[in-house]
Order: structure tokens, then sequence, then C-alpha cells
């Protein structure tokens, strides 16, 4: 019997490298001759590099660059297996993660890091790039990772602006004197991005994810304006108007640069993890797949990993089974994507902190008792 393991990571507990290893050795304990085919997941945010080198035998590149709030970080990228392709998570230079909560402050964060390493990528010879756009703690429009790769941003006296999303305020001219060329003629990029939210408005890269990065009100209203005054340069210099633009929205409008300045295109996150780790080609002989993130609710359905799993494995008519941190609300529209089961790991009343740290051990126990019903199902069956 063939079951794919195929679980995004369980954030705060286990990388989904850990948690399909977990899951394998629960399946084990019940059918020690399964043959498990484990392909750690992720969704075009956090574990979206260590999902796709592994998958593809890769390897990673640690570059010192400019953090968000432009004190020195270690960021990193992956190169495929190939040799030829770069995966980029956005969030390793520029994220949310990188910043302590009380120093969220998405009008002086800046994307400059993305920047650097997509410079550093082109530098040692790298044409082909997947951009992971999840977990930005910025809202700068994009303008540091362009002002990175040579766009200058200048203000009424002929000077760069500052950085971050207030900057942009003071902005008049856009000089593509010094841009690395590079990038248009000859480079391609594919954007993995599940966010369909415009640059601006009430739907915008502000009003919807400014305040989960430390905006208040008042400094949504000033981003969102910055940002239409950008949109409008923009406009002006490329003829690409992205204020409205589906996915222009994605990490505090990096998105709309991506798609004003880049041979860019856009696919949801969990296609290009599902393409490039070749899934489905495993699915065509599995009997059960199994796979599980951190939560599982009504979220799920809006690109996480186990939806675009269940979505690929109804299509070779294998069943899916979910196993979750926590179950939410609306999980019972997933059924509708080909999820055939959503469990709880959890077996009893316990704290937070004790399910994440028996996470391992909680995960290979409701493997094996899946796998304990899933043969027991099987028998009657054929019996």
């Amino acid at each position: 019997m063939k079951i794919v393991i195929a679980p995004d990571s369980f954030k705060g507990s286990l990388s989904s490298e850990e948690a399909a290893k977990a899951i394998r050795e629960g399946i084990l304990r019940a059918m020690p001759t399964a043959e498990t085919v484990l392909i750690p997941m992720a969704d075009g945010g956090e574990g979206t590099v260590d999902s796709l080198i592994q998958a593809t035998h890769g390897s990673k590149i640690s570059v010192p660059v400019r953090g968000p709030l432009q004190d020195e970080v270690m960021a990193s990228y992956g190169v495929l297996g190939d040799g030829v392709t770069c995966v980029i998570e956005m969030a390793s230079a520029s994220g949310l993660v990188l910043i302590p909560a009380e120093h969220r402050n998405p009008l002086l964060t800046t994307t400059y890091g993305t920047g650097q390493l997509i410079r550093h990528a082109l530098d040692h010879g790298y044409r082909s790039f997947i951009l992971a756009l999840g977990g930005s703690a910025t809202n700068d429009g994009g303008s540091g990772m362009l002002q990175a790769l040579g766009l200058q941003l200048l203000d009424a006296d002929g000077r760069e602006i500052g950085a971050g999303g207030q900057a942009l305020s003071h902005l008049k001219r856009i000089d593509a004197s010094k841009w690395d060329e590079r990038v248009i003629s000859e480079s391609r990029f594919i954007i993995a991005s599940d966010v369909t939210n415009p640059f601006i408005g009430p739907h915008g890269a502000s009003h919807i994810f400014g305040p989960q990065k430390g905006a208040t009100p008042e400094m949504v209203e000033a981003l969102d304006a910055a940002l239409t005054h950008f949109a409008d340069l923009m406009a002006a210099h490329t003829g690409i108007a992205v204020h409205h633009l589906p996915g222009a929205g994605a990490a505090g409008g990096l998105g709309g640069a991506f798609q004003a300045f880049f041979p860019a295109s856009t696919k949801r996150g969990i296609d290009v993890v599902i393409e490039m780790t070749k899934l489905n080609e495993q699915l065509q002989d599995a009997q059960l797949v199994i796979t599980g993130e951190g939560q599982t609710d009504a979220q799920t359905a809006s690109g996480k990993a186990p939806m675009g799993i269940a979505q690929a494995a109804s299509k070779h008519g294998v069943p899916v089974i979910v196993l979750s941190g926590s179950v939410g609300q609306g999980i019972e529209k997933l059924y509708e994507y080909g999820m055939t089961s959503i469990l709880s790991i959890v077996n009893g009343p316990m704290t937070l902190q004790e399910a994440m740290r028996r996470t391992p051990e909680l995960i290979a126990q409701k493997a094996e008792q899946i796998m304990r019903t899933f043969l027991a199902g099987q028998r009657m069956n054929n019996g």
C-alpha cells in the first residue's frame, strides 16, 4: 500500500519535514510494510524554500541583508536541484517574524533586504526565480526592493527618499537610469501568492493587512494615501496602473511592484509547490494521502496547503485525511474540495503549551489510529 504523506508545518511546533516523519512513524506502527512517500509541503509562505529544496535535493545560500527595520539580518534563499531556479521567501529578509511585536511599525519597515536577496542571486548567475510573498512586515509597496535593485525614488530635491511606506508621500520622481536591466532582459519570475487584494482602497494592502503589522487606524489611512501616490507615479513611469490589480496588495504592495516592474506571472502558492515537488506523479498510484497543518478552519479554503493537496488528490480518486493541531469553525465547506476527514491530533484536555510540546507524539498516535481504521475498512470491503 502506497501512502503519500504531505503535511504543511505545524507552526511553532514542527516543520513540515518533522511532521511528515511523525506521521510516517504512526503509519508504520500499524502497517510496517506500507510504502510511505514523504513530501513536506508549504503554501507559498513560511517553509516554501525548505519544502522545495528538499523535494528537489537543492541547497540554501545565506546572505547578510538589511532587515525590515534596517538592522542587519541573515537571510537565505534556496537553489533547486536543477541548479538554475532560485526560491526566495520575502519573509526571510523582510518578514514579521524578524520584529518583536512592540517594535512593529509599517510606516518604517522596508523590503530592501528582499531586493538584496534578488540582487545576490542575479550576481551569482541565477535568472529563474520563484518568489514567495507570505509573512511580510512591510507596507512600502515594494519600494525598498526596487531601490535595492537600482531604481531611484527621488524627492523634490532630487534625493533618495527614506525607507518605509511613510516615505512614499515624499516621492516626486522615479529614475530608472541605474535599474538592474538583468531583471527585464534576462530573467523570469513566478510570484507565489494567494492574496488577491488590490494595491489600495478598502480591500487593499494597508486596510486589510496593515493592522496585523502594527498599524493604527490613523497609520492605515496615511499608508493607503502614500501607496496611492506611489501607484500614480508608477503608472506614469511604466504605463501599468496597479491601483486595483488583483494580487497587487500582497506583502504590503510588494506584489504591485513586481507587476509593474518585473516580467512576472502569479500562481497560487500551493500550486507552485505541488508542481515543483511533483506531487501529482506520486498520487497516480497512491491509496491514501495524509496531510496536516497547525489549524484547520474556514481560512484553509483560501489556498492553504491541505486544500490544494485535496484538490489534486481528488482528481486521482485518492482519499485525503487532514491532521490538525486544532479544528476551528467552517470546516464543513472543506469537504467539497476533496477532504475525506479532518481530525484534531489533541486526544484529551491539555494546555496549548502541552499540546505544542507533545505535537510529534500526538501526530504519530493519530496517524496510527487512522491507519488501523483504514485497514479495517479495507478488510471489510474485501470480505
